[in-house]
Parts: structure tokens; sequence; C-alpha cells
């Protein structure tokens, strides 16, 4: 599959066939595409009740203080204030985490970050809520925040647990050889925010039996049941997690911190209470992706073979762990790229400091080591004087070869063949010096640049992801598919965060079943756990579980028929709802087959095992693994240091296409998030103080800072152990393009550039020789 040049559209290459109307390969439309569309999509936001109140939670101004007193009185008194709850509150644990619990509920002796919760409050009105947090009165005893993680080392414990979270010490190979090149970069990603479109939003309705039900866009739901069950000190059986719609996520939605406190409070009044945060709370409140420092060393022998790659990688986790554990080991197992290296010694550290909270975002871990070994490959062409491209394509993986874990590339690894594709693919025009063209210039009509200042830059990267969990995570879904009428249902707690796993449900049962009508029921933990929507794992195991069932079903359906006409129900098949034999002696629909009856069947669906890295990291830590190369044509104004992405080649390996539009949206999503690492995107921080922490003060890319996203080739070879052999598509294109970008710009401006994002001064053009 490659796309049309003038337009960008995916298209089949050689001759062309119509697509299926349903089924796996079908682009077919999400259920919800019209209602989202038109703006009558009930999101947790848009949620009521009778004798609604409203919540507001009071955040730490400071990164790092002693807290002396609380005092709620002022709050509790005023008019129309039902509850004010704080540390003292929490009837159950009083620290909570995905991972590791150690982030409070509430700050009770120590805050750790600017915008900690240290309190919460329901009232009659939204602004009586607010009004009444700010009027709790607490008296800090400042503190000197550590925010530099390579001070947090030798800093006092910022932490009952320490300030070390994880050390992976990766030892591969001869310590001693070295290389006949050598080439050494320090490189450094900033704070990317997951920047969803809708702000954290909830609603939590007390229970008659003492429990609670919370209606959240939550991507986890059983593991956030989980954890607000023990918070609140209730069995899980009392506390329900209703999935409301996802407005947007590139990584953990609805963190616990927005939850837990307003299950609280509905606990507490009897009443049904929501919260909707600010934009500024959604900042201050979820994680972000890991700032990270990187220091690398790169050997090489004569022809531009890796001999030795040295690295050592340091992620700032901020005040709690999260993910960073398994960020720090997604980071420390690809720090060398999709290439073979022969030796590899690589220190990983994740350590606690007073910055925002990191934890899960698309990419985690392998976007940041990309960027800098993308940025060390460009650095020993340049000392080689080799093409960028050539020298990747001496040194990518394939199949068979073993990465500096120890484990076995198992699964297809057609990086050159990515490669060579956006290589060899034609190149953008030059734009044209005229007054119509003013706006393709960096910066935009209004930039104040020159068309002599211009410089074109072409770039290359690749990038690999892990397929589901890994070191071990027990990687299983459940899903039910019910039919009864000629109607299909799905019932999987997987849930729809934009992924498409709603929509691609729906293909599985047609494909398997022959039938068009088919609903996927709304998630809640009154389901089977299907784990969190990440690393592409519900199109494996909730798509597979989904099959599974179906497939449960469909000889239910057969097996009467096989029996009655003496065949084998393998000599049976299902086509838009017709059941015909082989040999054309059987022809009769599904519902005709069915006579009234309900059928059904549950599944599970559980990868093969992985397990963890060991004290000298290796170990076959992951399912799988997955392949993007991104080609970046950019202009950049040498004298201002803007930029503009003229165009992104994309190549990836996907496995398998089951919905050619579904994916195409992916990829290019992926892209532009990427872009915004790259360019804009970067939480700010001074001395651990949040600067602007809205939609002004970070910035996002728009739709005019998107360039021409051309899918040049999806290599579908497929995956054998993967239920239909399809590969995760949103998280490859994240990790791969900011470093194709920043392999662009050097290209364009002889700079190192060694940060993201890429900062206009570090994009100006080095003077030459002697001037």
């Amino acid at each position: 599959m490659s796309n049309d040049a003038a337009t960008g559209t995916p298209t089949l290459d050689g001759p062309q066939q119509e697509p299926p109307a349903h089924g796996l390969g079908a682009s077919l439309l999400p259920a919800d595409a019209r209602a989202k569309t038109e703006g009558t999509f009930p999101y947790a936001a848009d949620l009521w009740a009778e004798g609604l109140l409203w919540a507001a939670i009071l955040r730490s101004p400071h990164p790092h203080a002693r807290i002396v007193s609380i005092d709620t009185a002022a709050a509790a008194e005023m008019p129309g204030v039902r509850a004010v709850v704080t540390h003292e509150d929490v009837p159950g644990d009083s620290a909570y985490g995905r991972r590791i619990a150690d982030r409070p509920v509430f700050a009770s002796e120590v805050v750790r970050h600017h915008g900690e919760a240290i309190a919460a409050v329901a009232a009659d009105h939204p602004d009586t809520a607010r009004l009444a947090a700010a009027a709790i009165a607490v008296e800090y005893e400042v503190l000197d925040p550590v925010t530099d993680p390579e001070k947090a080392f030798a800093a006092e414990p910022l932490h009952p647990d320490g300030n070390l979270i994880r050390h992976i010490p990766l030892r591969y190979g001869d310590p001693d050889i070295t290389g006949e090149v050598v080439v050494e970069g320090l490189y450094r990603i900033g704070r990317q925010d997951p920047a969803p479109i809708g702000a954290e939003a909830g609603l939590a309705v007390p229970r008659p039996d003492g429990g609670v039900e919370i209606y959240t866009a939550s991507t986890d739901p059983h593991t956030d049941r989980d954890l607000a069950a023990a918070c609140f000190g209730l069995d899980p059986d009392r506390v329900k997690v209703v999935v409301t719609g996802v407005p947007g996520a590139t990584g953990d939605r609805e963190d616990p911190g927005f939850q837990i406190p307003l299950g609280l409070l509905a606990l507490r009044t009897g009443c049904p209470v929501k919260l909707a945060a600010t934009r500024e709370e959604s900042f201050l409140g979820h994680a972000h992706r890991h700032p990270t420092l990187l220091r690398y060393r790169h050997h090489a022998d004569a022809e531009g073979r890796l001999v030795k790659v040295e690295a050592q990688i340091l992620l700032d986790a901020g005040a709690y762990a999260d993910a960073s554990s398994e960020s720090l080991a997604a980071a420390v197992a690809f720090a060398c790229g999709p290439y073979v290296v022969p030796h590899a010694f690589i220190e990983g550290w994740a350590v606690r400091t007073n910055n925002p909270p990191s934890g899960h975002v698309r990419g985690e871990g392998a976007m940041q080591v990309c960027a800098a070994y993308e940025g060390q490959m460009d650095k020993l062409a340049a000392k080689l004087g080799v093409e960028p491209a050539e020298l990747r394509l001496r040194n990518v993986l394939a199949t068979g070869d073993i990465l500096p874990t120890s484990q076995t590339v198992t699964c297809p690894a057609p990086v050159a063949e990515l490669l060579r594709s956006v290589r060899d693919f034609p190149l953008p025009p030059l734009p044209k010096d005229t007054p119509e063209a003013a706006w393709l210039l960096p910066g935009g009509p209004e930039g104040a640049g020159e068309p002599g200042a211009v410089r074109r830059g072409v770039g290359y990267a690749l990038g690999m992801v892990h397929m589901l969990g890994a070191e071990g995570a027990d990687e299983v879904s459940t899903a039910t598919v019910k039919v009864h009428d000629g109607v299909a249902t799905v019932i999987c707690a997987a849930v729809e965060t934009g992924q498409g796993f709603a929509t691609l449900a729906r293909q599985i049962v047609q494909e398997t079943l022959g039938i068009e009508e088919v609903h996927v029921a709304p998630v809640d933990t009154d389901q089977p756990p299907a784990g969190p929507a990440a690393h592409g794992r519900h199109t494996w195991v909730s798509g597979g579980a989904v099959e599974r069932a179906a497939k449960m079903v469909r000889t239910q359906l057969l097996q009467p028929l096989a029996h009655k006409f003496g065949m084998s129900t393998e000599l049976l098949q299902i086509t838009d709802g017709k059941i015909t034999s082989y040999d054309g002696v059987l022809s009769t629909t599904v519902t005709e087959a069915m006579d009234g009856k309900e059928l059904w069947a549950t599944a599970q669906c559980r990868p093969h095992p992985t397990e963890p890295l060991d004290a000298s990291g290796q170990g076959d830590a992951f399912v799988g693994l997955a392949f993007c190369a991104i080609r970046a044509v950019v202009d950049v104004d040498i004298e201002l240091g803007s930029v503009r992405v003229v165009e992104m080649a994309v190549a990836q390996d996907v496995g398998r296409v089951l919905n050619p539009a579904q994916l195409a949206t992916r990829i290019e999503a992926g892209v532009t998030q990427g872009i915004g690492t790259a360019l804009t995107e970067n939480l700010r921080t001074t001395r651990g103080l949040v600067r602007r922490p809205d939609l002004t003060g970070y910035a996002l890319p728009t739709s005019l800072d998107a360039p021409d996203i051309r899918i040049v080739k999806l290599v579908e070879e497929r995956d054998v152990v993967a239920p239909f052999g399809a590969k995760p598509a949103s998280a490859a294109p994240v990790v791969t393009s900011p470093a194709a970008v920043a392999s662009a710009v050097r290209a364009a401006t002889g700079r190192p550039i060694s940060r993201l994002p890429i900062r206009p001064q570090a994009a100006v053009a080095a003077p030459p020789p002697g001037t």
C-alpha cells in the first residue's frame, strides 16, 4: 500500500480492487462519527444528575514545601458548601499509583510538585466550589526544590522511597572494544504534555449499598476502580467505573488524582458530584512525557558499520514514579535503535524531582532515545562523508538479528525496505519566489522572513516501538459476542480512545459471522477486564478475544447445519449474511439458521509471556516490535531560525491493514504529534513552577503547521503470533518524526540540533569560518 502523490490518500500498489463494504480491510466509518462531527456526542463534561454538586480541588502553589497547617473552617462555613475533604478524610489507602503506590491522594506533610492536591470541596455551584477551595488556609514552609535530575542523586530524599526510582545497567558484548571512528553527543528532550482536546471531567454518584459509581473517560477502568476502591476503603465490587466518551488520549486519561477526590466527595455528601477541570488544572494535575538527558558515544569502523554504543539516559520522573520504570526499560532497550550493534553499554536512571509528574505518553522512552541515536547517526555520516540514508542502510536490523537485550527479533523487521521507500520517493518541488507563495515561507507571510535566507534540508530517521506491555506484564483481555435477530453485540472493556477499537471489533464480527449490523456495548467495570489502552494492545489482545468469541459463536451457528447435511463446519462459509456450502447444496441466511435463538460466547486472548530485564539489562522483555522510517523535508530561515516542515514521507511496518482510512488517520496524527515535539511543545518550568499552563503558553501544532504527509509504503508482512497479523500504528510515527525533523534541520543549517523542541537560535546557521 502506498499513497497518491497528489493527495496523500492511501492507495494500493498495482491493479486496483474494490474494497470490501464491511469486514477486515474495509474503511468502515466509526459508529459515533456523525455524533462527534455534529457535536452531539456525550462526554463526561456533559453529564448531569438530579441534586448535582460541583467539586473543586485546592492545589499547591509551590513545587516543594512543608505543610505546617491546613484550616478548612472558612471554606466549610461558606453558604452552599456541602463538604471539604483533606488527607484526614481518606478512609482507605492514603496513597495510590498504577505501578508504585507513592502518590498521596492529598498532600499531608510535604508538597512535592506545583499543583499537587491539598484538599477538595463540594458545593452547589462551580463558582462557590472554587471560591471555597481558595478560602482554605494552608500555611507552608517553602523548601528549596530539586529540579535538576542530575542533582537528585545527591539531594536529600524527596520521598520515603528515595529519589532513585530505577537503575538499569545494560551490558552486552565486550566493554573494551573500540571503533576506528567515534562520535559523541549530549541531547535534551523537553516535557511534552498529552494536551487532550477535552480536559479531565467526571461525575461520581453514591450507591444505596454505600458504594459509588464514577463516570469518567478512563482508559484503564479496572485499574482505576481498584485504586479508587483501595483509597475509599471499599471492596472493588462496590466501586463501579463507567467509561464515557474519551475526548482525546495520547497517554493515560483521567488521572486517579481527579477521580479519587470526586468519589470521596460523593461518599461524604451522599449526592452526585461533578468535576470539570480547567485547562490550567489539567496541565498541573496529569502526567507528562519524561524530560530526558542523554549522553551518547558511537563507535564505528571505517565503513560506518557500528561497533559499539555507549549511552547514559536520565529520565526526570517528577515527583512520583507513575510509569517511569516502564519508560526507562523502553529507553534502555531501544537506546541503539533499529540497528545491529555488536556491543552496547547503556546506563539508565529514572529519578524523582520536584518537577511536574511524568508518566505514560505515546511512545514513552522510545521517542527520547530515537532523537538521540539518530542525531548520532547524522554525526557519524558527516564525519565519514557518507550519505545519511546510506549509513543507516549499512546498519539496519532485520528479522533474526539480536537486540542489545539479547532478545532475538522474531517478528517481521523490514527496516531496510522502509528506509529505501522513503529515500526513493520523489522530493517535493522548491517553492517559487512569488507573492502568492509567501505563506510557504518559514514563519508565514507575516514572519518577516526573506526568501534568500531560506535553506531546504532533508533528513531521515528510523524508529521502533514495542507492542503491548513489557517485562512480564500479564496482557490478557476478555470479550463476549452475542447474536440475536440478526444483530451482533460485542461486550469488551477495551476503551475506544480514538485508536479505532470499537470500529475494529465491528469489522471482526462482520468478517467472522457475516452479520453487517454489529454494536459495541458501552464499557464499565461490571465487564471482565481488558487492560489499558496503550501500545496497540487492544488491536492485539482485545481484538484477538473478540475474534475467538466470534469464532465460537460461528461454530454454534454452523454445527447443527453441518450435522444435518453430514459435512464439516469448515466446508461452510458465511458471506453477506448468507450461509453456503462448498458444493452449493446448502444455502440459507444467518437469520433463518438462528431460528430466533440467541447465541453467545466469551473468550480470552493472552499473548506469549515476557520476562523482566535482569541485572545486566538482558531478557526477552517484549512481545513484538514495530518499525517506521520517515524522511522529513524542511525549509529553514537561517537568519531567524524559523522552521517550516514541508513534507513528511512515511513508510511503516503495519503487519496488515485492517481499516485503510483509520490507519492513515492514525499515522498522520502520530506524525503531527511528533512535529509538535520537534518544534513547539514544551511545558516550561522555572524552579519547578509551571509557566503559563494554558494553550496560549503551550504551543500545540495546528492545521497550518501540519505538512504534506505522504504515506509512501505500508509493509504488510504479517506477524504470525499476532491476531490478524497486525501491528500498532500510532506510536511508531510519534517516536520517529521528531528525530526526522531534527535531522532535516541539521542538513539545512549545519548546526548540531541536540535539543527538542528546536529553539530558533539553534536553527540559525553557523557563520562561515573566519567571520
